[in-house]
């Protein structure tokens, strides 16, 4: 299950126990809660009356014939009194009230619905308990098996001179206030689906922000993953991706998302300390292992022509790993540029070309290589300085690989410059990884080639400009070639 759906399911959980046992709760203390502001009605009502009933009772004036009784003519005025009263969103056509006057006795003197005068009261709880001078109340049920029918009794008693001379009776059946429960009932349930609705709605959208917060950490951390340095397609050298940016989400996801942008930084540094640590020490053993051979045997008595040989040696290899940290340092700076710092609007191709000729120059003459330039010269937003030692880098790889006597071609283009040597090439299925730190290919007299940095730095520079470096068989030579009209 997904981490969205989880958390909805457990957002609208939560909130539907609480609506439930809220509701359950409220539901449960309705019904009491109008019973008991009916009840305390009653109760007024009937010590109100027992007050207006009181004389009446004592001059006997209450009884089967009730016509002299002031008291019931205006209760019985109040009953026929038609009704239209709206309490609230109820409506009230008729009083349920049902009024009763007992005698001391327990005998019913006088009823307001004329149907139990005579009848004995004084079996009944209200009345017996209030002839003893204590609350009187019930509720009984006219059928007992059915709620519905309940009726609620609340007795006053009927005081003369300080003595108990009666009992009121006020009564009013359950489903007189049903309704209003009914209607309250209706009203808490709309208003819990309603509540349920939003909190899903409110538990929907908070879920899908933090999803959506939380995808963009997944996306992230999916980029960075990734390679973060070029990659080689074939003989086409592509950009490495952009290092995407950390996400902008808020509270502890924040924390987190700079937390894995420093992981990220710390792994990359690893990564990239370790690869060249490796590479570096494996270059750098034939060199050193050179110089050590040749230092211990200088230490032996020597012939002076072995003495120079291998002194000379330990030269040479000494300005190898010279050779091999600048072209690190170099490399290791390149790789550290995201972007060009500054870049001239109008730096001319052919100016470029001859400033890495005239570098390279002493170099073909000592092997009796001609190098040649041609073409139309062109002008870019580019770097001089990287763009001279890229040429340059290109034309000391083809002088390694061209025969003496031969002729090396720089042909400028449009936006394109291109370094035709006539060496032997480079096998098919090598040409992919021209440009790879530390791969190299044997030179044609068998000796050990280059560092293979020199080409890796171009790559780099063509990287840093927004072109790529292409490299292609033309038998014979091997043709080397700066785009800097490629696009992404």
């Amino acid at each position: 299950m997904r981490l969205g759906i989880r958390l909805l399911f457990a957002f609208f959980l939560i909130n539907g126990l609480a609506a439930f046992f809220v509701l359950r709760v409220f539901m449960a203390e309705i019904k009491p809660s109008v019973r008991k502001v009916t009840e305390d009605t009653l109760v007024e009502t009937a010590y109100l009356l027992a007050a207006q009933a009181s004389d009446d009772l004592a001059y006997g004036k209450l009884g089967s014939d009730s016509s002299n009784s002031r008291f019931a003519q205006q209760v019985q005025a109040a009953f026929q009194q038609p009704l239209r009263v709206w309490i609230w969103d109820t409506r009230k056509a008729a009083l349920d009230l049902r009024v009763t006057v007992t005698n001391a006795q327990g005998r019913v003197l006088f009823d307001s619905a004329g149907q139990d005068v005579g009848a004995d009261y004084a079996r009944w709880r209200n009345v017996a308990l209030t002839l003893r001078g204590e609350y009187g109340a019930r509720t009984s049920r006219e059928v007992a098996t059915d709620e519905a029918t309940s009726v609620m009794y609340v007795s006053a008693p009927i005081l003369r001179d300080g003595a108990i001379v009666g009992v009121l009776t006020v009564s009013k059946p359950a489903n007189a206030v049903q309704s209003i429960i009914d209607s309250s009932e209706s009203k808490m349930l709309r208003g819990g689906v309603l509540f349920l609705l939003l909190s899903a709605a409110v538990g929907f959208a908070i879920t899908w922000w933090l999803v959506v917060q939380v995808r963009k950490l997944r996306s992230y951390a999916q980029q960075v993953q990734g390679p973060t340095l070029q990659e080689a397609q074939g003989s086409r050298i592509t950009r490495a991706p952009k290092t995407p940016e950390v996400p902008d989400v808020p509270g502890e996801l924040g924390d987190l998302a700079q937390a894995m942008d420093s992981m990220r930084r710390r792994l990359e540094g690893r990564d990239y300390i370790e690869g060249y640590v490796r590479a570096l020490t494996h270059e750098l053993k034939s060199p050193v292992a050179a110089i050590r051979g040749a230092g211990e045997l200088l230490q032996d008595e020597l012939p002076a022509a072995d003495r120079a040989m291998f002194a000379q040696q330990v030269v040479d290899q000494s300005l190898r790993l010279q050779n091999l940290i600048d072209q690190l340092m170099q490399l290791s700076q390149l790789e550290q540029r995201s972007a060009l710092a500054t870049a001239s609007q109008h730096t001319s191709l052919r100016a470029c070309a001859e400033q890495a000729i005239a570098q390279l120059q002493a170099t073909a003459a000592q092997k009796g290589i001609q190098l040649l330039l041609q073409g139309d010269d062109s002008q870019g937003a580019w770097d001089a300085a990287l763009v001279t030692l890229a040429i340059s880098n290109l034309l000391a790889n083809a002088l390694d690989f061209s025969p003496a006597h031969s002729q090396i071609v720089l042909t400028l283009a449009p936006q394109r410059l291109s370094v035709q040597d006539s060496g032997p090439g480079v096998p098919a299925s090598l040409l992919p990884r021209l440009g790879e730190r530390f791969f190299t290919t044997p030179r044609p007299n068998g000796e050990r080639s280059g560092s293979g940095l020199g080409l890796s730095i171009v790559q780099r520079i063509m990287l840093l400009h927004g072109g790529r470096l292409q490299f292609a068989n033309t038998q014979p030579g091997l043709r080397a070639s700066l785009d800097f009209s490629a696009q992404d």
